[in-house]
């Protein structure tokens, strides 16, 4: 390789069955950028949180993060299929990295209705995602077909978000779910004929991996901040403190979750497809979970109009979403760990039903106790892979999900 990554390579499909295909510098880079849009959208979820205002924070919230978690997705299938890392592909990943922060800037005005800055930073990262897809097209005889699918659907899609900044009352929330489903819809058309995309199955579980590990990294620092806040304020109380353990147990328990089982595959584009999918739902609600907290430390010292109930369910809801979104991924793909469906289900059960008992166990102490529930999930269902296994595969510990 040059000095500096090469000037110029065809951009031909990598081959999917590549040995140690890993994630390059460039998307690590790339995932940094994401890193402020998801910190915004959380943050923006936090104070919706705190001033009770959940409907149209929740709403907000799903809209800006579908555009977060689209606009990487895409990026990063794009790449496990024909990241030539030269010149050209570093300029345009370039934009899209810019397309990302001006999204981001605009999270604050997309919670007050006004999606305008935030449509234009995901159309300039799709404007990049189109020209990378022309050039596949262009270099790449054999996914030729597919490449213009995925070139003018996206372009396609683009001009109706456009379009829709001029929406106005009940069409406002109907294009959006058209949209929406438009943009989904894209993948599956554009790999309906012909050559499938390239993507490498191993690479593509790192990259998702990778982000989780991102999102929960962001739910950390911002339950660290709110600890450190309360605490400069009134000192550390008990409650405070309870929650600040029962968090970092909830994320470390739902890390050990995510990355724990036996080897599985990405074996059919409907599998890659469900799998990818349903990581909005894992993505969204793990940040949702930091939100959350934040707001129940902010409750116990009485700078939220939310109700200690209230802040239960801020933090129950996004670790029952995550628990039921795993618990299905991971038996689609004989991953993670996920030994009897039952187990997760009752899990999720007690965490929700924690959720209401902040007026009887204290804010703190329901929090705690949803991470003591979600450890005993855990547990149980490795207890079960053991027996299964003989004791091997469970006892890897944390490993790629899906490789």
């Amino acid at each position: 390789m040059s000095i500096g990554g090469p000037l110029r390579r065809v951009m031909g499909g990598r081959d999917p069955g590549e040995e140690h295909r890993v994630s390059t510098p460039l998307e690590l880079l790339f995932d940094l950028t994401f890193v402020v849009a998801v910190s915004q959208a959380a943050s923006q979820l936090h104070h919706a949180l705190a001033e009770d205002d959940l409907g149209p924070g929740l709403a907000g919230y799903a809209a800006v993060f579908f555009a977060i978690w689209w606009a990487w997705m895409n990026f990063t299938w794009f790449a496990s299929a024909y990241d030539t890392d030269d010149v050209l592909y570093r300029l345009l990943t370039l934009v899209q990295m810019g397309g990302v922060l001006v999204l981001a800037s605009g999270v604050e005005d997309a919670f007050d209705g006004d999606f305008a800055l935030v449509v234009a930073g995901y159309v300039i990262m799709r404007v990049a995602l189109i020209a990378q897809w022309l050039r596949a097209a262009a270099e790449h005889p054999a996914g030729r077909p597919g490449a213009f699918r995925y070139a003018a659907g996206v372009a396609v899609v683009q001009a109706g978000w456009i379009a829709r900044l001029w929406a106005a009352g009940v069409w406002e929330p109907v294009t959006f779910v058209a949209l929406v489903a438009a943009e989904l819809a894209v993948p599956a058309w554009a790999e309906a004929r012909g050559n499938p995309t390239n993507w490498h199955p191993g690479h593509i579980a790192e990259r998702y991996g990778l982000f989780t590990i991102i999102v929960l990294g962001e739910v950390i620092l911002g339950t660290q901040s709110a600890v450190r806040a309360a605490v400069t304020d009134r000192g550390l109380s008990a409650p405070v403190l309870l929650i600040a353990i029962g968090g970092l147990l909830l994320v470390f328990a739902l890390w050990w979750i995510y990355f724990t089982g036996a080897d599985g595959g990405l074996t059919t584009l409907r599998t890659a497809l469900t799998w990818g999918y349903g990581h909005y739902f894992v993505f969204a609600s793990l940040a949702a979970l930091g939100a959350g907290l934040e707001a129940a430390l902010e409750t116990t010292e009485h700078h939220a109009h939310l109700t200690e109930r209230g802040a239960g369910l801020a933090v129950a809801v996004p670790v029952v979403v995550v628990l039921a979104v795993l618990g299905l991924l991971h038996r689609l793909t004989g991953t993670g760990a996920v030994g009897h469906g039952p187990l997760v289900a009752g899990g999720a059960l007690a965490v929700l039903a924690l959720g209401f008992s902040p007026p009887v166990l204290g804010l703190g102490g329901a929090v705690l106790g949803m991470g003591l529930a979600v450890a005993l999930t855990l547990a149980a269902n490795i207890a079960v892979l053991r027996r299964r296994t003989g004791g091997q595969g469970a006892a890897r510990g944390a490993t790629s999900p899906v490789s």
